[in-house]
């Protein structure tokens, strides 16, 4: 039964491609969760800097600075890893299309020779 055959293959490929989809688009909430958070550690910081400056410190306690340095290289380097991630996701995504899109018949070989005028 090659009309149930074909059938299937195009369900699965339907499936697989669903499921890339949905895999894709929870890697970009993901990210959209990641760049928020850098933003909160940014936004710590800078509070932290100004109330420190307000003090009449010259600068943050070394292990403050650090903590907050780290909080963001952390958070920046987890937005990196998303992203590449999302990338990689949609080269796979669109060579699987790709691989699976019907071609054309070409026709019979006589076609390849140019016809006569």
């Amino acid at each position: 039964m090659p009309i149930l055959d074909r059938l299937r293959q195009e369900l699965d490929r339907a499936g697989q491609s669903a499921q890339q989809a949905f895999d894709e688009g929870k890697l970009r909430l993901d990210l959209f969760r990641a760049r928020k958070s850098v933003d909160r550690f940014a936004q710590r910081f800078g509070y932290a800097l100004y109330r420190a400056k307000s003090a009449g410190q010259a600068d943050l306690p070394p292990e403050e600075l650090a903590s907050h340095m780290s909080n963001l290289a952390a958070a920046e380097a987890e937005v990196r890893r998303l992203e590449t991630l999302i990338a990689e996701a949609g080269k796979t995504h669109t060579s699987l299309l790709q691989r699976d899109k019907p071609t054309a018949p070409t026709g019979n070989a006589s076609s390849d020779t140019p016809a006569a005028p």
